[in-house]
């Protein structure tokens, strides 16, 4: 079964069972102040898992673009993927446990066509804090799984919060057993030996932690759910990898055609990282040394550095991304639409790190000649490492021109570097995704409305052609991207600043209504609109200045805001500027 037929077959299920379809959330976050990229189907809709009522109803589906950045590195093995999608479904205070675990059996079994002796689930097997699952196990049982099947786990493994404190609870986990041996007489679904594959989780919200880790039971029970797209293609398709899937059989096919040097996994790292670069090209992401913007740099420089290894001409690259296109328009038609800006950006990443790597060989001509004054035979792994962290010179070019130089490299000295470098990147990541779900408070809610006033202000200074194009909240200030030609003017920022501050001083009312994707257009209310948009929205109005569609949360009135002050203006990549700003408590 083909990824699309398995995507479609899940979202028509669900609106069979009284689910709304509603588009996925672009992969660049709109209202999540903490992440680089949504990294999940329900981090979106945090607001309405957290009590905001979403205008699609109770009962939600969707597919979801996803890029998760802490496994970049291990890109090139059998699973690891940067970008993948994700489908969902969700009840917000409406059904719980026992019609989500049956509809979750129903689909896998007659939907997907899965033989029940295929399945195996586990469920939280209590602790101190909160008691153990037992009706989740009764629910799988009730609905057709065998005892031996399931298995209980503790919160490590089935239990699910967003942060230190907040909605939480038990969660159920489906898995597939592919058939291989087992590896032990106590082989489990915990085990990672490859026999069995987690499939989907239901996640069952039914607490809430405080902030001294006391544990109790919400009044509205939601239920939050997550199926990975590639990963499933790939089990009922009977293959080994998502590589081996029609997602990235032609380009796969084309890399193995134009290489001279055989290579599995760079080929897989080639395939990966354009698919992800192409998807965050499309969705409005542009190379940079910061945030987002680095990682697909880091993206696009990695595919470049592997075409390299492969000896394939870089050429070659236009070709690959209309070869991706063509395989891939039928899930993502924004490919084909954005195909002509997606080839400009990577081409133009593609030039600038070529000189990068003319850069890099100077350097490392430079640490050549120190180390043969100094009669050293073999290159320090700090300098190999500096090499790579500062220049972006792959570290196998480093041990190449060694090589020819008749020297040694320490790569172990580089890995131990590398590894603590990428350790710092994967709990700065995890830090800035557990921040964001979790940090909805007074004064991010205050900095979330602030955006809205600061992008109707630019708007009124410096012209209609002024456009948000991304944004980033923290307790502490916001961050607002926006489209503009030049920089602006000293006269500029205090005319927006007095602006905002005279709309926070006139305590304005922040009105929320409902209305259809129509309404809001004809209405005057601010929007990209774009598919990204359901039937209905949310349309935030703060008195008669700013009217704009968004998922909120917002204050009630504008008068307990602060001060605002712009801190710094500047460019954020070409046509982008940024403005960073407070809001100060007086």
């Amino acid at each position: 079964m083909k990824a699309i037929d398995i995507r479609n077959k899940y979202l028509n299920f669900f609106k069979q069972h009284g689910h709304t379809v509603i588009p996925s959330a672009p992969l660049i976050p709109e209202n999540d102040p903490s992440v680089l990229f949504t990294t999940a189907g329900m981090q979106p809709l945090v607001p309405y898992l957290l009590g905001e009522t979403h205008p699609a109803g109770t009962r939600l589906t969707n597919y979801q673009k996803c890029v998760r950045t802490v496994d970049i590195d291990e890109v090139g093995d059998n699973r690891h993927l940067t970008y993948f999608e994700m489908l969902g479904n969700w009840s917000l205070g409406d059904y719980f446990k026992q019609e989500s675990i049956q509809m979750s059996y129903e689909f896998l079994t007659k939907e997907l066509q899965i033989p029940t002796e295929k399945i195996y689930v586990t469920c939280f097997k209590g602790d101190a804090d909160c008691p153990k699952d037992e009706l989740s196990a009764e629910c799988w049982k009730k609905a057709g799984i065998p005892e031996s099947h399931i298995y209980f786990y503790g919160k490590d493994d089935n239990w699910w919060i967003a942060g230190d404190e907040g909605p939480c609870g038990p969660d159920t986990e489906m898995f597939y057993d592919t058939g291989k041996p087992a590896c032990s007489s106590d082989c489990q679904p915990s085990c990672d030996c490859g026999k069995y594959v987690e499939i989907w989780n239901n996640v069952f919200m039914e607490y809430y932690k405080n902030a001294e880790g006391k544990y109790t039971k919400l009044s509205k029970q939601n239920v939050d759910t997550g199926l990975g797209l590639e990963r499933m293609a790939m089990l009922l398709q009977g293959k080994e990898t998502p590589y081996d899937t029609e997602i990235f059989a032609p380009i796969m096919k084309k890399l193995e055609e134009l290489q001279k040097i055989d290579d599995i996994q760079s080929r897989r790292i080639i395939a990966e990282h354009l698919r992800s670069s192409m998807m965050i090209i499309s969705d409005g992401g542009r190379p940079s040394n910061i945030d987002r913007g680095y990682i697909l740099r880091r993206l696009i420089r990695r595919m470049i550095r592997h075409m390299n290894k492969l000896q394939i001409n870089l050429d070659e690259i236009k070709t690959l991304i209309e070869i991706n296109t063509n395989n891939l328009k039928e899930m993502y038609p924004d490919l084909e639409k954005n195909q002509e800006t997606i080839e400009q950006v990577i081409l133009e990443e593609k030039n600038k790190f070529i000189k990068t790597l003319s850069h890099g060989e100077k350097e490392f001509a430079k640490e050549i000649e120190k180390a043969k004054q100094q009669g050293k035979n073999k290159i320090d792994g700090t300098i190999v490492f500096h090499l790579y962290d500062t220049y972006g010179f792959p570290p196998e070019v480093t041990k190449e021109l060694a090589e020819e130089n008749q020297m040694e490299v320490d790569m172990q000295g580089f890995e131990k570097l590398f590894k603590e470098h990428q350790e710092k990147s994967r709990q700065g990541s995890e830090q800035k995704f557990k921040g964001g779900l979790a940090d909805q408070n007074e004064n991010t809610i205050a900095y979330h409305t602030a955006t809205h006033l600061l992008h109707q202000a630019l708007k009124i200074v410096l012209g209609d052609h002024v456009k948000q194009s991304g944004s980033n909240i923290t307790t502490e200030r916001l961050r607002f991207d926006f489209t503009h030609p030049q920089k602006m003017t000293k006269e500029e920022i205090e005319k927006v600043e007095n602006l905002v501050n005279e709309q926070i001083q006139k305590d304005l009312q922040v009105k929320c209504e409902e209305m259809s994707y129509e309404d809001a257009k004809k209405s005057g209310a601010i929007g990209l609109f774009t598919d990204k948009y359901g039937d209905k929205v949310k349309v935030y109005t703060i008195g008669d200045f700013s009217k704009e569609i968004c998922g909120g949360p917002h204050v009630t009135h504008t008068g307990d805001m602060g001060k605002f002050k712009i801190k710094k203006e500047e460019s954020s990549s070409s046509g982008i500027r940024r403005i960073k700003a407070v809001l100060i408590k007086e």
